[in-house]
């Protein structure tokens, strides 16, 4: 397989997994949301190893090394992206399967098993037209301050949903013209999300429009853009304007 289509695999196997877990009864609550994530990422950690045993490995459900760090190809994963949502047999939840070289996001998949769905990298589907009224996803719990400001500058609807995965495919899938992310995440949360959008043409960087890199001894990413290229100037702006 190449590097994308082992990415797209272990995400899809990964999601049915997933639902496996939830439909077998066997669990309900929390232990349900922990039972997940660490099936999931045993299934991916297990095959990343043996099918790329030479690159380098972070995953949200497994302990951290430096070894990662000398690494130029480094695989990324969230096993479960929205844990609570998975719990909650809503749609809105993820698996992201990334490949970054040399601090880049260069293959990606986010699986969307709650709709029986894949995007990757290397199969960019063609984006819907634009709404005229601009969509912009945030936090369906705890929106951020500053989405919500840049939203009413710009005459944004803001549509609420779960997962950091779920978000930014709503912007791919033409759900959405823009995610703007300021609650800070860490690298598991947008490593493939980032890989997917910008293989379809959409924009992706920090909120002050500076380039996302990944496999850095902090792992935490404060901010997030992902948008449709005819936004990306007048977030950009809106988001500075806050910060003055």
């Amino acid at each position: 397989m190449t590097d994308a289509e082992l990415a797209a695999h272990l995400a899809d196997v990964a999601g049915k997994i997933l639902i496996q877990v939830r439909t077998s009864g066997m669990f309900e609550g929390k232990s349900l949301g922990t039972a997940g994530d660490q099936t999931a990422n045993q299934f991916l950690v297990h095959a990343l190893r043996h099918q790329r045993p030479d690159d380098g490995l972070l995953s949200e459900e497994s302990k951290d090394t430096d070894e990662r760090l000398s690494k130029s190809r480094v695989w990324i994963v969230d096993p479960v992206d929205g844990t609570r949502e998975y719990g909650e047999e809503r749609t809105d939840w993820a698996v992201h399967v990334a490949l970054c070289v040399d601090g880049k996001p260069e293959v990606g998949a986010v699986a969307l098993p709650g709709l029986d769905v894949v995007l990757r990298s290397d199969a960019p589907t063609a984006t819907p037209a634009a709404a005229a009224k601009p969509r912009m996803v945030v936090s369906r719990t705890r929106p951020a301050k500053e989405a919500v400001a840049v939203a009413e500058a710009i005459g944004a609807e803001l549509i609420g949903m779960g997962s950091a995965g779920a978000k930014a495919m709503a912007v791919v899938r033409g759900e959405a013209e823009i995610y703007l992310h300021t609650g800070g995440q860490y690298e598991w949360d947008s490593a493939a999300p980032v890989a997917v959008a910008l293989a379809h043409g959409l924009h992706a960087s920090r909120v002050d429009g500076s380039a996302l890199v990944y496999n850095q001894a902090n792992t935490y990413m404060p901010d997030l853009l992902i948008c449709r290229p005819e936004w990306t100037e007048r977030v950009l702006a809106e988001v500075a304007k806050l910060e003055d």
